[in-house]
C-alpha cells in the first residue's frame, strides 16, 4: 500500500517548537496550510542537525556566482516567527529518518521525515535483507527566505534548553548541579 503523504508545497507556516519545560521538552516540527496542521515529533538533536544542514545548503547556494536563487544571508525581517506551536498539537508520528534536498526548478528547500519503523529482528534470517516501506511521510517544500527563518528559529529553540555545565559538559537540571569531573581533570 502506498504511504500516506502529508505534503506542504508552500505552507502558510513551518516551524519547530516545543511542549514542556527544559529537561523534559518534546520537540515538534509543524506545518500549516489553511486549517490543515500536521505535527511530527522529533529529537532535539534532529532539530539541531536539520537547522545546521539547512544553513549549510543555503550558504552553498548563496555562494554560487551571482546568487542565482536570491538566497538571503540573514533571516528576512518579515519572516521572523516567534509564536508558539499552533493548537491542536497532535503527533502524527515520531520522526526517524529525515532527508534534506534542494529543488532548483522551484528554488525550494525540501524536508522529508519518515516515522520510526520497528522490525522484529528475531524473525529475520541472518542473511535476509528486507526493505520496509514507511506507512507515512511528511514532506515540506519551502522557499529560501522561509528556510533561513526556520533554521534561525530552530537554533534559538534548541538553545533555550537547560544550560550546559562548563565542567562536565552535561545539561544542568538546577542551580544545585553536581557533576563529576572527567578522569585526569584537576
Amino acid at each position: 500500500m502506498p504511504p500516506i503523504v502529508h505534503g506542504f508545497d508552500w505552507p502558510d507556516r513551518f516551524v519547530i517548537g516545543t511542549v514542556g519545560q527544559p529537561g523534559s521538552r518534546t520537540f515538534f516540527m509543524q506545518a500549516r496550510a489553511g486549517s490543515n496542521i500536521v505535527s511530527v515529533s522529533l529529537e532535539k538533536d534532529q532539530s539541531a542537525a536539520l537547522a545546521e544542514r539547512i544553513e549549510e545548503v543555503l550558504d552553498e547556494l548563496m555562494g554560487e556566482d551571482g546568487n542565482p536563487y536570491s538566497v538571503p544571508a540573514l533571516t528576512p525581517e518579515g519572516l521572523v516567527d516567534n509564536d508558539p506551536l499552533e493548537l491542536p498539537i497532535e503527533e502524527q508520528f515520531r520522526a526517524g529518518v529525515m532527508s534534506l534536498g534542494w529543488d532548483p526548478t522551484t528554488a525550494q528547500v525540501v524536508i522529508e521525515a519518515f516515522p520510526i519503523i520497528e522490525v522484529d529482528v528475531d524473525e529475520l534470517d541472518d542473511v535476509e535483507v528486507i526493505e520496509v516501506e514507511p506507512e507515512e511521510a511528511f514532506i515540506v517544500r519551502i522557499p529560501v527566505g522561509t528556510a533561513r527563518a526556520f533554521a534561525k528559529r530552530t537554533r534559538e529553540i534548541v538553545g533555550a534548553g537547560r544550560p550546559i555545565c562548563p565542567l562536565c559538559r552535561l545539561p544542568m537540571d538546577s542551580d544545585d548541579h553536581i557533576c563529576e569531573l572527567p578522569d585526569g581533570f584537576r
